[in-house]
């Protein structure tokens, strides 16, 4: 409770501690952020708490043959004891046999129909047979209709059964029981009435007519009285073998678990898990403590978000991935658990450590699947075992994939999860029973095979999560560096220059980010995007140009308006191609809300006595958000600018990237995005010592004398 009471004076703190003037706007703000926090927090334990098993205590898993580990079980009240299931089904099918017969209705009025409707066709007889002998064949075909016809499939389908040989024949609301070979088929009904010896004359003439259409089924299957007769002799066969008296023990710790014990565990676990009565105080004791826990998780994860990832909060996709899977998986997990605890390994739970990772960031990612294990230990029964081997995978799982750039990746680490499982479930119950065997271990160890081949489908997972929450993965990022690429292919044929540029960019901002911790292969394909708005007017950029200027002939106005259009041209170049909307940021904020230098300083000099308007000189920005942008921009004016040196010496490359760089700081470029000074003199190294490389002197060749 002092621990809420904590965050609560900070957020307080934190919240008054504004300006009157923006204390209504910021106010408003952080209201609405409260609120979806507050909604995603609600929404996710209630769909968690709803799905866990209803049971005041996690239901027990045991293996036969193998050491009890547990504490001590006690009978919490009278628990009658369940026989094994085989034994009852073996009995109630002999009962079955025995006693069952099925019912069946035989409706007369049918064969008078068709008896009338035969007397109607040949009342004055048929060609051959006389209208006596058709009066003789109308009676033989009562006669039938009395005993009762079925129809041939059913018949043939209760005969070949050999589950019983007599039925129930239910006539007038009477029931008698009559032999299966009493009651006639359609088939056999035919056969009957030929071979009557009364019909003998006149066999080969009836064999013409359709009599078939005559003789149809009259017996029909009565699946109300013959379930309930099913229902009450099976209620006969008693599913108890005995009873546990209150506070009885029923297996002790280190005991071996027989095939009694284990029907006595099974007992316990019926029990627990059914809706027996139960006091208010014990109902609210039980849903109201899974409440409070899995509430209590929640608002912890929330509270590393708020404060050491706020970015996140106000990013749709972040929330709702990491609320989706913190949701999913728990969900998931219980119902696997309501059909066998034993099976709680067999879901791949590093598989969310591995999205957050990919997606996110490797903090993330552990507090992630920290929580998650947290909620899913609720819900098992040895929880310590639980907790030791999700958290030793997931660790793994995280360190192994910082940047995903090919299937092989997760290959590996799915088998190195999976060995970790192995490993650690074989040290855990060594550590509690010495005498362990391959039969106690199998079990498990094939779970942990199957998560671990679930764990492979990561790979094709991560294109839907990508597309669904609106995030680019490593995979993506390779596939769109390609150079046969469209846009990138046309920058290469109609603006080598501009693509020669791109190609140097992205390797410095590369390299920084390496250096300082960044997405480097964000930055890197970033780059190789953020000047493609060149490609609408390539002549007029300096590193496209052979020797004309097309400048010559326009204002500075005209020219900065071209030179600053090439953002615009490369935001509409990029959507028509369907690039991802976090690389169209490279191109928004390359040149952030900077000047056209160039041009301004023209136009400025030639109208000295005048107030020079910025606004046609200047891009429309924004400035960075982003680290990996502010990277950008600085290797992006610094490779720019390195092309106007008369000499490369290290004093010049060394002085030009300070002043570049320190002017960019000081007109407020990074302002707006979490670079700190360490990472941009980390930055200033780098770009010096690739410039060096880039613009190395050659050792002169001495010529040979003559």
């Amino acid at each position: 409770m002092l621990f809420f009471f904590v965050l609560l004076q900070r957020f307080l703190q934190n919240n008054l501690a504004m300006g009157t003037e923006n204390i209504h706007i910021y106010s408003v703000s952080k209201i609405k952020r409260f609120l979806q926090m507050v909604m995603y927090i609600i929404v996710s334990v209630t769909l968690i708490v709803l799905a866990m098993p209803n049971t005041d205590k996690p239901l027990l898993t045991y293996t036969i043959g193998e050491p009890w580990t547990s504490q001590q079980l006690i009978s919490p009240g009278e628990i009658y004891i369940q026989k094994d299931p085989a034994v009852v089904e073996q009995e109630k099918a002999e009962l079955l046999r025995q006693d069952y017969f099925p019912y069946y209705n035989i409706n007369t009025s049918i064969g008078e129909h068709q008896v009338a409707l035969f007397l109607q066709k040949y009342s004055d007889g048929a060609p051959g047979v006389s209208a006596y002998n058709m009066r003789v064949v109308a009676n033989i075909m009562t006669e039938m209709y009395n005993q009762g016809i079925m129809k041939q499939m059913e018949y043939q389908k209760l005969f070949d059964s050999g589950t019983t040989s007599e039925i129930m024949l239910v006539k007038d609301n009477e029931a008698m029981k009559v032999e299966i070979s009493s009651i006639l088929s359609t088939k056999k009904a035919y056969e009957v009435l030929m071979d009557d010896p009364l019909l003998e004359n006149i066999k080969p003439t009836l064999q013409e007519l359709n009599l078939n259409e005559f003789l149809v089924s009259n017996v029909t299957y009565d699946y109300k009285r013959s379930k309930q007769a099913h229902d009450e002799l099976t209620s006969l066969i008693p599913t108890n073998s005995g009873v546990m008296k209150q506070g009885q023990e029923i297996i002790n710790r280190g005991d071996i678990v027989t095939e009694e014990k284990a029907r006595m565990i099974d007992s316990y676990n019926a029990f627990i898990s059914t809706d027996r009565d139960r006091s208010v105080y014990e109902i609210f004791m039980h849903n109201g403590v899974q409440w409070l826990y899995v509430l209590l998780v929640m608002i912890l994860f929330m509270c590393y978000l708020q404060y050491f990832r706020e970015e996140y909060l106000s990013k749709l996709g972040c929330m709702v991935m990491l609320f989706s899977l913190l949701t999913i998986f728990p969900i998931i997990n219980s119902l696997l658990v309501r059909w066998d605890p034993r099976n709680v390994y067999l879901l791949p739970v590093c598989m969310v450590p591995m999205f957050v990772r990919v997606f996110l960031d490797s903090r993330s990612a552990f507090m992630t699947h920290t929580t998650l294990v947290l909620l899913c230990s609720a819900i098992v029964t040895e929880r310590f075992e639980y907790i030791v081997l999700q958290m030793a995978a997931g660790y793994i799982a995280i360190c192994a994939l910082r940047e995903v750039t090919k299937r092989s990746q997760i290959i590996v680490t799915s088998a190195c999860i999976t060995g970790l499982y192995l490993v650690t479930y074989t040290l855990l119950k060594f550590m509690d029973n010495n005498a362990l065997t391959f039969e106690l271990l199998k079990h498990g160890y094939l779970l942990f095979i199957i998560s671990g081949m679930l764990l492979m489908l990561t790979f094709p997972l991560m294109f839907l999560v990508e597309k669904i929450f609106g995030f680019v993965s490593p995979v993506t990022l390779m596939e769109l560096s390609d150079s046969n690429k469209e846009l990138l292919r046309r920058l290469s044929e109609e603006a080598p220059g501009t693509y020669q540029h791109s190609i140097m960019v992205s390797n410095l901002a590369s390299a920084i980010a390496q250096e300082i911790g960044a997405k480097f292969l964000l930055v890197r394909t970033g780059a190789l995007y953020h000047d493609v708005g060149k490609l609408t007017n390539p002549v007029f950029f300096t590193e496209n140009q052979n020797g004309i200027n097309p400048h010559t002939r326009l204002t500075p106005q005209e020219s900065a308006r071209i030179i600053t259009g090439h953002v615009e041209e490369g935001i509409r170049l990029t959507s028509a191609a369907g690039i991802p909307s976090i690389l169209q940021d490279f191109i928004r904020t390359h040149h952030g809300k900077g000047l056209a230098r160039y041009f301004y300083t023209t136009y400025k000099n030639e109208h000295l006595d005048e107030e020079i308007d910025e606004t046609p000189f200047r891009y429309q920005g924004p400035n960075p958000f982003t680290k990996e942008q502010a990277i950008l921009m600085m290797a992006d004016a610094v490779e720019a600018s390195s092309r106007s040196l008369t000499e490369y010496t290290e004093e010049s490359i060394t002085k030009l990237v300070n002043n570049i760089i320190d002017n960019q700081v000081k007109e407020g470029f990074f302002e707006e995005c979490p670079i700190t000074f360490k990472d941009i003199k980390t930055a200033k190294e780098v770009l010096i010592d690739k410039l060096k490389i880039v613009f190395h002197t050659r050792i002169a060749y001495p010529e040979e004398k003559s």
